[in-house]
């Protein structure tokens, strides 16, 4: 991340080559398992089993629809849903796995960096479930098949439109340093959100720390989770957030609210959620079926439509009215790169926004 100082014109000019930096990190690529498809014998052993445990970073309405579904789907198995931020995700897994304690089936995070340390210390199991073989993206898929992306969507700038003026709205990350927005700002917090921080490592990198020190001093209301700049803004606490998830500004506007989403002209970073098994899962079939019922396109499908989340799966199609992302200019980050910087950009972000 370079200290340098951006004019309007730089801020509007991001490189194609972070548009098309690959997801997953690439170290030596081993062979990656075979896939497996749900058989009656591994729903049998599931329901031997009869429960599994969820961690989660998706919101709580997501993540325990996801449960009730599947509870559903297979009667008899019970799912216990632990969820929180990403890094709260991170840090609860950590001293349980220190501790000897395996109580952790399947986690999803919002911080794809989390991936590369649980694969690193062997506490993966790779799974490849058949959907993800047939339908995703090579670059949504770890190369040994320890996860995979279930579900993505985008830190976006959105405001309220019975506060600020469609002509008048931001269009990018520039028009935040604004002075008329001095004081109308929200913003959620990379020490809590992994969304945020990687959302912060993609700002910092693409326009330079300098941007960031420029929008702390434009007295921003600083909010923990991505989920609560959009709803800060939707109240009317704030007219405009610099940061927040896409999906609930655009379910909210779906329903009537007087919300808009803006995709900035610089780009939106891409926010992956991956989803892995663990290997000491105390539950390790009802994992793996709880895994493949994640990236089955019936609940993909369901993700997109009900929680307007972004899937990779091939099957699925947007909603209409919701911007495909193919028509959307995408800043990736490399999640190696922000597991490396997170300890400095959590401490330099928490200096420059005194929080």
């Amino acid at each position: 991340m370079q200290d340098r100082e951006w004019s309007r014109r730089d801020w509007l000019k991001v490189t194609a080559a972070t548009a098309v930096g690959m997801v997953f990190a690439e170290p030596l690529r081993a062979a990656p398992p075979p896939a497996e498809a749900v058989t009656p014998e591994l729903i049998a052993a599931a329901k031997k089993e009869g429960k599994i445990s969820f961690y989660s970073a998706l919101e709580l309405n997501t993540a325990e629809r996801l449960a009730r579904d599947f509870e559903q789907k297979y009667p008899g198995i019970s799912v216990r849903v632990e969820r929180s931020g990403a890094e709260r995700i991170f840090q609860r897994i950590a001293q349980e796995q220190g501790s000897g304690i395996h109580a952790v089936d399947v986690a999803n995070s919002t911080d794809p960096a989390h991936y590369l340390d649980w694969k690193k210390n062997d506490w993966l199991a790779a799974y490849l479930p058949e959907d993800v073989a047939r339908h995703f993206p090579a670059d949504q898929i770890d190369p040994d098949g320890t996860s995979a992306t279930s579900c993505a969507w985008f830190e976006v700038i959105g405001y309220n439109t019975e506060q600020v003026k469609r002509e008048e709205a931001p269009k990018s990350y520039a028009d935040l340093l604004d002075p008329k927005w001095r004081g109308k700002i929200v913003k959620g917090h990379p020490g809590y959100s992994g969304a945020i921080l990687t959302a912060t490592f993609v700002l910092a990198r693409d326009l330079g720390w300098p941007y960031l020190e420029r929008l702390a001093q434009q007295r921003v209301m600083q909010v923990q989770s991505a989920a609560d700049p959009p709803k800060k803004i939707l109240l009317g606490e704030r007219a405009v957030m610099a940061d927040g998830n896409d999906y609930n500004l655009v379910l909210a506007r779906d329903q009537g609210k007087p919300v808009e989403v803006v995709y900035p002209t610089e780009g939106a970073p891409l926010i992956i959620v991956p989803s892995g098994v663990f290997k000491s899962a105390p539950n390790p079939n009802a994992a793996r079926l709880f895994q493949s019922y994640f990236f089955s396109a019936e609940t993909q499908q369901m993700l997109a439509d009900e929680f307007a989340h972004r899937s990779f799966h091939a099957k699925v199609k947007e909603k209409a009215g919701h911007v495909p992302l193919d028509k959307l200019k995408m800043l990736k980050a490399d999640p190696a790169q922000v597991q490396a910087q997170s300890e400095e950009i959590k401490a330099r972000y928490a200096k420059l926004f005194r929080v």
